[in-house]
């Protein structure tokens, strides 16, 4: 399926596949990290406001938090994924949202999710 965004940029689905056991405590061994590229995504930044009056506004009025990304439609996102925007490694807040189908033009909408940086 091409890209239906042909400026769009890639985006790497990382997701781990099924464990391959447990440890010696009875932990869950983490599977292998599948690293799927997504050509034709758009990528937006993703900005938060603080309170008003708040101790986080007196140094500045909005702060970038991650991105918005639009996937092409019928790309697989889980909220179990994590997702590398320009290098970066990021956490899927919240559930994907999947736009269905245009009611004017019969074409199918993005996938959209928020990626937010991965700290710590």
């Amino acid at each position: 399926m091409p890209a239906p965004y042909p400026f769009g940029e890639t985006v790497v689905r990382l997701r781990r596949g099924p464990s391959p056991g447990r440890d010696p405590r009875g932990q869950p061994l983490p599977g292998i990290l599948e690293e799927t590229p997504i050509g034709g995504c758009v990528v937006t930044p993703r900005a938060e406001t603080p309170p008003v009056g708040g101790a986080e506004q007196q140094g500045r009025d909005t702060v970038i938090v991650g991105w918005t990304v639009y996937a092409p439609p019928g790309t697989d996102w889980l909220t179990t994924d994590q997702a590398r925007v320009r290098g970066v490694v990021c956490e899927i807040t919240g559930e994907p949202g999947d736009w269905g189908r245009s009611p004017f033009t019969g074409l199918s909408g993005p996938i959209q999710f928020a990626a937010d940086r991965v700290t710590g």
